[in-house]
């Protein structure tokens, strides 16, 4: 799958003051880096996609490597990352691999010195450098999806559907809406913030009048929508979606005429791990080919990796009109963002 170069800007943000300096010499998976990994027996996975994709992935793994468990730790982004902070600023060292759907946070750890300087040889050697640290290798982007709009075929008719998000102000939508929480999901926070930038608060604070159904994380719209329980959903995960529609649900996905929001995952290995070999080891599996290919394939999700082969049915990133991530920035107003959004929806 290859991502097309203009996509280099949508999260530029990763690519840091120094990116242009020699990148850290990249590591691979070997022999004594299985036979340590296997020592220790266990790698502690934290992350914010969705549990069942999470656990594939640890499957695959485990039956890749047999002898080392995978212990998956699910949250949303938001909450993953005061779980995070808490936990290492009190000296308790427990995740040893982090993901999360929300940029900024991989640029906070690192400031903070919290991740462990690791590149796998596929990413130094694949991936654009706007998805990685090129500076010092500390994280790389793991997996992205996009929030869309979803809905029910059976209680929207495709000619009546919406078309973009100002369709969802429309007042026959009021109380059919479905959305989560930025103060939760990372992606919803970075989607939000997308939003907020180039369709304005106005947009936000209308939308929050539609009796909108608030749930917490990315992954609950896509539930509600093939529930029935709300006709429309205004935000979530693309691979949630993309499952759902999969598994034979009654859903199709809106790219909206503004834009849809690009969110960025990316996945690193802490500096104080527990497990530092199996971290190390599963963190460079998952972004080989076939660590890439398998998330792909099991999750729905988008891999910036270029020579991943897209699901048959899946939309072209080059075909969709993407809004552009600018984690830095989402980062210093994050707060205020929730505190906005809390507001607007009153939550």
């Amino acid at each position: 799958m290859r991502i097309p170069l203009g996509l280099a800007g949508v999260i530029s943000a990763f690519a840091i003051s120094g990116a242009l300096a020699a990148p850290p010499e990249p590591v691979s998976i070997t022999p004594a880096l299985i036979e340590a990994a296997k020592k220790e027996g266990v790698v502690a996975y934290y992350t914010a996609v969705d549990v069942k994709v999470a656990e594939k992935v640890a499957q695959a793994f485990k039956e890749k490597f047999p002898g080392i468990e995978v212990q998956v730790e699910r949250t949303g982004a938001e909450r993953l990352f005061q779980r995070i902070g808490q936990e290492l600023e009190s000296g308790i060292n427990n995740a040893d691999v982090i993901n999360t759907s929300d940029a900024s946070h991989a640029l906070y750890w690192k400031r903070k010195g919290w991740l462990a300087p690791v590149l796998p040889d596929e990413v130094a050697k694949k991936f654009d450098k706007a998805y990685y640290d090129a500076e010092d290798g500390t994280y790389a982007v793991w997996r992205a999806t996009l929030s869309p709009i979803g809905y029910n075929t059976t209680l929207v008719k495709p000619e009546a559907a919406p078309k973009s998000f100002a369709d969802l102000l429309d007042p026959r939508w009021k109380g059919k809406i479905v959305k989560a929480h930025p103060g939760y999901s990372g992606t919803v926070l970075t989607a939000t913030h997308q939003i907020a930038r180039d369709l304005g608060w106005d947009y936000l604070d209308k939308l929050g009048k539609q009796e909108v159904m608030q749930v917490q994380s990315a992954t609950d719209p896509s539930k509600k929508i093939v529930s029935g329980e709300r006709a429309i959903a205004a935000d979530g995960t693309e691979y949630n979606l993309i499952l759902a529609k999969r598994s034979g649900a009654p859903i199709e996905i809106v790219y909206a005429a503004e834009g849809t929001p690009f969110v960025p995952g990316p996945s690193a290995v802490l500096a104080k791990a527990p497990h530092p070999n199996a971290a190390r080891l599963f963190y460079i599996w998952s972004f080989s080919l076939e660590g890439q290919q398998l998330m792909h394939d099991v999750g729905g999700l988008r891999s910036v990796h270029p020579d991943v082969k897209e699901l048959e049915g899946v939309k072209s990133l080059s075909e969709i009109k993407l809004m552009k991530d600018d984690a830095d920035d989402a980062e210093k107003h994050a707060e205020d963002l929730k505190a906005r959004y809390a507001k607007a929806f009153g939550t």
